[in-house]
């Protein structure tokens, strides 16, 4: 092989080389925007334009150490139906990825108000899983010190309800069972090359209680899927 071969093979070796560099460190820094903004479709995208590969040391916060110990939230209790709906809603949307839970202690917490008679217990901790991240992604939301809350812009009984309410057989809902659609705004705000960014979007979802007589208090039975309310 001439001498001159040999150097346009090693050229086309070191461009290969810096091409597969190149799209690896695209590629991660895809990741960490997908990691901050993972959940259901937002408006921005932090962190496009920035060709360096994320160093996951480096994004979190360079804070003090909190000086009071985080604390997972709670669903007030209430007689009142649309104001219970309103507390479920609050902390079902409201956690922070580096409080040091993880998402199955954020689901014990809407657990907690479910009916007594566990009936739908099983149900509704599906349903709760599908408003939280999966571990994984938790993990992966930490890094960027991830954190999530709900602005309640309405909450109402959906006219479906009306209908659902008439169309049961005798017996099949337990009285003081009410459902109530909660439309709102998520935010979610986190850090992204020691630079706070947040996005927000727009969600909608029908909660079904049990309130009085047959409880004193309100509890929940279950969720409809997120941004498929009942109307």
């Amino acid at each position: 092989m001439k001498t001159s071969d040999l150097s346009d093979v090693r050229s086309r070796h070191r461009l290969i080389a810096m091409l597969a560099a190149l799209v690896a460190v695209l590629v991660l820094a895809g990741i960490g925007v997908y990691g901050l903004l993972t959940g259901p479709p937002t408006s921005t995208e932090p962190g496009r334009d920035d060709n360096s590969e994320p160093d996951p040391v480096t994004t979190v916060p360079i804070d003090p150490t909190p000086t009071q110990t985080p604390r997972l939230p709670e669903v007030a209790p209430s007689a009142d139906p649309a104001m219970f709906a309103g507390n479920v809603a609050t902390a079902l949307f409201r956690w922070d990825t580096a409080s040091g839970f993880m998402p199955l202690d954020y689901t014990s917490v809407v657990l907690e108000v479910g009916d007594p008679s566990g009936t739908e217990q099983a149900g509704l901790a599906a349903d709760i899983a599908t408003y939280l991240p999966s571990r994984q992604v938790w993990i992966e939301l930490r890094q960027y010190a991830t954190t999530q809350h709900l602005t309640i812009e309405d909450v109402y009984v959906p006219d479906a309800w009306d209908d659902a309410v008439a169309q049961a057989q005798p017996g099949q809902l337990a009285e003081g069972t009410i459902a109530y659609t909660i439309e709102g705004t998520r935010h979610r705000t986190g850090v992204w090359n020691d630079e706070d960014v947040s996005s927000e979007h727009a969600v909608a979802f029908t909660v079904f209680l049990v309130c009085a007589p047959t409880y004193d208090t309100c509890h929940l039975l279950r969720l409809s899927e997120l941004d498929n309310p009942l109307h």
